[in-house]
Formats: structure tokens, sequence, C-alpha cells
């Protein structure tokens, strides 16, 4: 399959994926006709959908997968998921990392993908509670042909602590790590994020660890994609109003993004540019506190 037709295919299960939490199900031939193409077609979508965990196919079509609030999906499910808006999210967010600066990356498939567009900044410290996101510089930082280590190359703090299902560490370990430390952005992700509950996760300990993570930030920006808004997990961690800048995506509704203009000084919508090629702003600051 191309790369084209693998586009194609990502595009037609987000709409789908959109339409099912929207409406609250839908049917195999209400899509083959919006979405102009063969049964088989969205019949395939909806299997792939469904092994993701995203949704539950019904008799003719599919439904919302009933999460509780204390359900968290593993890394692999959720890296699944969203991934053009991911990626979109990750090259916005990494135009606001100043070269030099001390930058923090909580776990999650978002600030993942945010890593690996941070690889070139030169002479960051980051701190980060993610396995994974550890890994991506480890293996950037590999000793090449000459040996040694990459000239302006990240510090990379790892903290310790217990692992969870999403590859984060969390815990007192963790939480004792994070206590000394400043840095100047956190880049956190996301179970959930409402005007009600602020940021929220499903798992108890990984909202202690992330409430360390904002205490020690100058500025706190969250990435999520525009399926987290509205999303409530079992444990806040956050207020809103803790909360500098969101970077999420252009798949948000016009409603949310005044609801959220309401509440944040900075809204970053990654993936519609503006008459200058940026990724559209609005109230956000610029790359360094002043």
């Amino acid at each position: 399959m191309s790369d084209n037709q693998n586009l194609l295919a990502e595009q037609r299960r987000a709409l789908i994926l959109d339409e099912v939490r929207r409406r609250g199900g839908v049917r195999v031939n209400e899509l083959t006709r919006r979405l102009k193409v063969s049964d088989m077609t969205v019949r395939r979508d909806l299997d792939a959908l469904a092994r993701q965990g995203a949704v539950a196919k019904v008799h003719g079509g599919a439904v919302p997968v009933a999460e509780a609030s204390t359900h968290e999906p593993g890394f692999e499910a959720k890296s699944a998921l969203e991934l053009s808006a991911k990626e979109d999210i990750a090259r916005a967010a990494a135009r606001l990392v100043a070269p030099g600066s001390a930058i923090a990356l909580s776990g999650g498939t978002t600030t993942y993908a945010l890593a690996h567009h941070l690889l070139e900044v030169p002479d960051l410290t980051v701190v980060t509670n993610s396995v994974r996101v550890a890994d991506v510089f480890h293996t950037a930082q590999q000793p090449g042909a000459a040996g040694g280590r990459r000239p302006g190359a990240a510090t990379v703090v790892l903290t310790g602590g217990v692992r969870t299902p999403s590859d984060s560490l969390v815990g007192p370990v963790a939480d004792q790590a994070i206590r000394s430390l400043h840095f100047d952005v956190l880049f956190l992700g996301v179970h959930g994020i409402s005007v009600e509950a602020g940021l929220s996760t499903p798992n108890l300990a990984e909202a202690e660890t992330n409430r360390r993570l904002v205490r020690a930030a100058r500025r706190v920006v969250v990435v999520a994609d525009h399926t987290k808004w509205g999303t409530v997990g079992l444990s806040s961690f956050a207020e809103l109003a803790e909360v500098d800048t969101l970077v999420t995506d252009a798949g948000l509704p016009t409603a949310a993004r005044e609801e959220i203009a309401e509440h944040l000084p900075g809204l970053v919508v990654a993936g519609e540019a503006d008459t200058a090629g940026e990724p559209r702003q609005a109230g956000i600051h610029d790359g360094q506190d002043g």
C-alpha cells in the first residue's frame, strides 16, 4: 500500500471516529455515502478502529467504546490514534523551544512525537519521566563513525519511578527527583482536558507526578489533539488557569476554540496556517519568557 493510500485510510478513520463520538454511533451505509467508498472499505476501517480499541462494532455499524474514568490505554494503542494530528502538534510545539533552554516532557504519545522534532535544537536540557522520550534522545546520541557525543546534543535527565501502561515513570521516586528541579517550559501530554475538570489522568500516581512537573515549570504548554477536549479522567492534577498555552490540531470545533479562548492565554491550532505560513495562534507568547 502506498504512502498516499495510507494517508487516505488514516483520514477516513479519523472522520469515522469523530462521527462516532459526535453522534454516539454510525451505520455502515451512512459512511459509504458520506465517504464515497465501498462497503468493504468502511468495514475494514471499522475493523481497524475496533482493533485499536477506539470503537465497538455492532450489527450494521459502530458505537463509542464505553471507557471508565480509570481506563488507561497502553502506549501502543494510543500511538495508533490521531497520527496526523499529533505530528502537526509536534511540529508546532517544537517552534516554541529556544536553543539552550531547560525543558520537560511528560509521558505520552504526543510528547513522544515532539521529542523527534527537538533533536536538532541545540544544547537543550531535557527532563522527562517518559521512557519512550528518553529513548528518542538516547538513540540519536549514539556515537557516529568518529565516535563521541554529537555537538549540541541534548542533556537528558530521566526520572526514576514505577512504569505505567503508557511508559511513564511515576510515584514517590519520580516525585522526589522532580521536586528540586526547575525548567523553562513543560510540554505536557494529557488524557483529558476540560473547563470543569482541568487536566486529568486515569492514573492516580501519574496525577501526582504531573502536579510536580507543573509546579517546577515557568511555563506550561499542553500538547493535546482535539479528541482530548471534554474528556475527563479519574484524577485532576491542574486547573486550566495553570496552563499558559494549548497546542492542538485543526479538528478542534469552533465552539471549543471559543471556550478555550475564555480560559487560556494562549492557543495554537496546528495544521491551520495563517498568511505567514505559521500555525494559527491566539494570545501566544514568543519562545522565551521575558
